[in-house]
């Protein structure tokens, strides 16, 4: 296994009922300096102006586009997920959320970063509401922006941290997890290979309600062996500004991972092949 220049790369982007977001996410992976990548939008069950918003960016770019979409239920993101890993069509899968815009680099860097027997969770810069409005209403490219617009930003108090946009750090040792840590785990920013993917059967749909079924994820990899880098100073995302979902199952969640830390857990109780098998 290897990070061959000319592998395909599958972009995952799980999205609900956020068509202005998910348009400006678009726009940033239609504009990536690596080109061997495609784009899988994962839609948890959104109305029809998401699916209008997919149609409009794959007609208007050269890269290509699948919507896959199941009804609305609730809260199903390992779900449409693991939908999303089925119809892919790449030996490596990078995860993005809806409201998290890549800079222009965002799959070269993760393409770079990939190793054999490893998943990359990257990290992320945060936009307060003002500036996200802006950004939707202006359609504003975030990834061609300079450091005095990002500069007047952090001083103003509307991101979080600028210094990963200009300093960006090679591959390396100090990249390496050597055990789990709850901290950094983003499902809005991650990749892994397919082939181990699959070893874990993918994403747990057992879980239910918001949280931690990405930690679940990233718990089962290091049971079988896959270990953790971090793709920080090198794959962040621009994260749009949204208000919290409710985390009344988060606690019980992150129970359940605890256990599978401490039992070696390595396949999801509900994943890839229960989703094939309802298939047939």
């Amino acid at each position: 296994m290897n990070t061959r220049r000319d592998m395909l790369i599958s972009v995952i982007v799980s999205t609900y009922n956020r068509p202005d977001a998910l348009e400006r996410v678009l726009a940033g992976l239609g504009a990536q300096s690596d080109t061997r990548y495609e784009i899988i939008v994962a839609d948890d069950g959104s109305a029809d102006a998401t699916r209008e918003t997919v149609e409009r960016c794959a007609q208007a770019g050269a890269v290509h586009i699948e919507h896959v979409w199941h009804p609305d239920e609730g809260f199903r993101l390992a779900e449409i997920r693991n939908k999303g890993i089925v119809r892919a069509r790449g030996d490596y899968l990078i995860f993005l959320d809806g409201d998290c815009v890549p800079q222009h680099d965002f799959v070269q860097r993760h393409r770079q970063l990939a190793s054999e027997c490893a998943i990359i969770t990257g990290s992320r810069i945060l936009l307060d509401e003002t500036l996200t409005q802006q950004v939707i209403g202006k359609k504003m490219s975030l990834a061609d922006q300079g450091f005095g617009f990002w500069a007047k930003q952090r001083l103003s108090g509307h991101v979080n941290k600028i210094a990963p946009l200009f300093v960006k750090l090679p591959d390396g040792k100090w990249r390496d997890v050597e055990q789990f840590k709850w901290r950094g785990i983003k499902g809005c920013n991650m990749s892994a290979w397919r082939s181990d993917i699959e070893r874990v059967n993918g994403f747990d749909t057992s879980f239910t309600g918001w949280g931690h079924e990405d930690a679940d994820f990233v718990v089962r990899l290091a049971n079988c062996g896959v270990h953790r880098k971090l793709g920080a100073y090198a794959t962040e995302i621009f994260h749009l500004w949204h208000r919290e979902q409710p985390r009344t199952q988060a606690s019980p969640n992150q129970e359940r991972v605890k256990v599978r830390i401490a039992d070696g857990t390595v396949r999801a109780e509900r994943g890839l092949a229960e989703l094939a098998s309802q298939a047939r």
